[in-house]
């Protein structure tokens, strides 16, 4: 029988290659990873590894963006159906026809888009940096927001500001069940709320925490409370409790869940095998049309730029 860990750490150091892998992956592909983080922080390891492989264990939106930061690298992703749903709701051409019915506006995308809709795109952003980018243009600066409505109305609230919103939507942060984390909070008094801002509002309005991934990760290591009801994709707990061992972090369910937890099918389709054959075979592999590519890059490079201007 394979000794895939063994053999992983043999193929990395014979292939100089690297494994990024998201706080949303399974726990046996996290402790694999060289670096691990939310978007953002992929999108910076991505554009200054030296790596001549990079293996991204997320989903394909962030493979095509370390490609695109990357033309020169060969990024492969575990498994190519590991799409995203929010992606999926913001199709490149409708998004184009959507900015021309909003002329004289500056276009932000969360990053969860394509490398089409990226190349539409003025700057893109994260959860981490979204609410800081977004005040770094004018206050009277005409925006579009896209693909993620939730996030929008989020940042909007939190900025005074009145960007025009796509409707789309993450399926697993649309199904946290308000009435399942109110009976929670009476098992679990003392708990606090950690919630996504791709959660819908009323989700929200629960929350002593409302941040991205790694936000979360931090507010819950450096809180003194002891118990945390975290509602995003339920792979970060694993994180959580290795960073802070003697805390309790309990999954938000969903509306539709039999289990106590809210999982992303997509994220969960990554497994050491399949890092181990990519490895091997350096398939499959991310490729992204060049003229594209080169489109696509601008407005990730921006948000990196402005994020190293912000300190995030």
């Amino acid at each position: 029988m394979v000794d895939y860990i063994k053999e992983i750490e043999r193929l990395k150091k014979e292939k100089n290659a690297v494994i990024m892998g998201h706080y949303y992956q399974k726990g046996e592909i996290q402790d694999i990873s060289d670096y691990i983080g939310d978007s953002l922080a992929l999108a910076q390891y991505a554009a200054k590894t030296d790596a001549d492989i990079i293996v991204l264990c997320g989903v394909h939106f962030m493979g095509e963006t370390a490609k695109v930061l990357c033309p020169d690298k060969k990024v492969l992703v575990p498994d190519m159906n590991a799409g995203c749903s929010l992606a999926d709701s913001c199709n490149a051409a409708d998004f184009k026809k959507f900015i021309d019915e909003h002329p004289g506006h500056k276009v932000i995308s969360y990053v969860n888009t394509t490398a089409a809709v990226k190349a539409l795109t003025d700057v893109v952003v994260t959860s981490s940096n979204a609410k800081q980018i977004v005040e770094s243009f004018p206050k009277d600066e005409k925006i579009i927001f896209g693909p993620d409505r939730n996030l929008g109305n989020y940042i909007n609230s939190i900025t005074g500001r009145n960007m025009v919103l796509w409707d789309g939507a993450c399926h697993v942060h649309e199904q946290f069940s308000v009435e399942k984390i109110v009976q929670l909070k009476q098992v679990y008094p003392e708990a606090l709320v950690l919630a996504h801002p791709e959660c819908k509002k009323t989700v929200l309005t629960l929350a002593d925490k409302v941040g991205s991934t790694a936000a979360l990760l931090k507010f819950a290591i450096n809180s003194d409370k002891k118990e945390f009801i975290v509602a995003t994709e339920s792979g970060i707990l694993h994180e959580m409790q290795k960073k802070a061992p003697n805390k309790i972090f309990i999954p938000a369910p969903a509306n539709d869940s039999t289990c106590a937890c809210n999982d992303c099918s997509y994220m969960k389709l990554n497994t050491i095998e399949k890092v181990y054959n990519a490895l091997l075979n350096e398939q499959p592999e991310i490729t992204v049309d060049r003229a594209l590519a080169d489109q696509a890059v601008k407005s990730i490079r921006k948000m990196l730029e402005i994020s190293a201007q912000l300190g995030l």
